[in-house]
């Protein structure tokens, strides 16, 4: 059998950049034989396996062929006769369609060189179209590499549009966009991610909330303080300062929807803390969860101070105070339930109001 190393270590390696991730291609095996050399198989669908000693994924060159809806309606062959060429061919983009033999003789049916020369982010083929992922991941590269110089090719951008126009990006499950979606919010210019499915007309289902103005705005922030906020949690949360997002059809994790929701309500009140009535800013706290989840709070106080460019530390450390205060005496007066939550209510409104009063 015959061992390739493929996609993106090989992408990578021509751009000078580092490579982290090593998958092959063999050809002339069989399921049996690769078992049979102590790899293990992994998944049902597909012939990959894992390397005894390194764990890195070597997959058996196949072929696909589409016969149904979604990512699994795909009839995959992966026979011996497989070559290497067909199964580059069946790739999404030409960079990502290379291949190095063991003697490092660089292996590129497809144009990738020409491609990374031209700093182009071009389909393979036509089967492009029969997975609508893969419209997210042409933005996710666009944004992965901008500061290399690259753009989408305007025959794949067609392509594109054409496959959104369809509506076959509604046909994908929420799960995998919203993987789609980390990685693109990961990237240097993850402005970019969003500005290339806007060109193409995918945000109309997944991300209604950026259709019309609200994207300019949105992309001018986001770019403003990608720098300072490098989680994609708490960049995609920047967008609560500017709307209330829909929950549907996107589905999010509940990291990302408590963070954004955090931001939207009552974050955008939290910079004018000072001027507002004291028991406003406590049921902004509580609303937050911020005497229970001090870790949570935090990360939207950052959010929002990078969004407003006001300085919230103050207001930080008032939920420090409030936190600290000790329940003992107020026990020591025989006060339980009720009666206790409201003394220490007004214990905190008394804080609130001494840090208002603190410049």
């Amino acid at each position: 059998m015959d061992v390739y190393l493929v996609g993106g270590a090989v992408r990578d390696h021509q751009l000078n950049l580092p490579v982290t991730e090593r998958d092959y291609v063999v050809v002339g095996s069989t399921p049996q034989a690769m078992l049979d050399l102590g790899y293990r198989q992994v998944g049902r669908d597909f012939p990959v396996f894992l390397h005894p000693d390194t764990g890195d994924e070597y997959a058996l060159a196949r072929t696909e062929r589409k016969v149904g809806p979604g990512h699994t309606g795909f009839e995959v062959y992966a026979g011996e006769e497989v070559t290497l060429e067909e199964d580059l061919q069946r790739r999404d983009l030409t960079i990502n369609a290379m291949a190095e033999a063991a003697d490092g003789t660089l292996i590129d049916p497809c144009g990738g060189m020409a491609d990374i020369a031209a700093r182009r982010l071009r389909h393979v083929s036509e089967a492009f179209t029969e997975d609508p992922l893969r419209v997210f991941r042409v933005a996710r590269f666009a944004a992965r590499f901008a500061r290399e110089g690259f753009e989408v090719a305007p025959d794949t951008l067609t392509l594109m549009q054409r496959m959104a126009a369809a509506g076959t990006l509604e046909e994908l499950a929420a799960e995998r966009v919203v993987g789609e979606l980390k990685k693109g919010l990961g990237t240097d210019a993850p402005g970019v991610f969003f500005e290339v499915l806007n060109r193409c007309g995918a945000l109309s289902y997944w991300f209604p909330d950026l259709l019309g103005p609200t994207l300019k705005e949105w992309l001018d922030l986001l770019t403003r303080v990608a720098a300072a906020l490098p989680e994609p949690a708490e960049r995609y949360a920047t967008l609560g300062w500017l709307t209330d997002p829909r929950r549907e059809p996107l589905r999010l994790p509940n990291e990302y929807q408590r963070l954004v929701e955090g931001v939207a309500v009552p974050g955008r009140n939290l910079p004018g803390w000072r001027e507002a009535p004291p028991g406003s800013v406590l049921a902004w706290i509580k609303g937050l969860d911020g005497l229970r989840q001090p870790a949570q709070f935090a990360r939207v106080l950052n959010v929002v101070e990078c969004c407003s460019g006001i300085d919230l530390d103050a207001l930080a450390k008032t939920v420090d105070v409030l936190k600290s205060i000790d329940v003992a005496p107020l026990r020591a007066r025989g006060l339980e339930g009720a009666e206790l939550g409201a003394a220490l209510d007004a214990a905190r409104l008394e804080r609130i109001v001494a840090a208002q009063q603190t410049r």
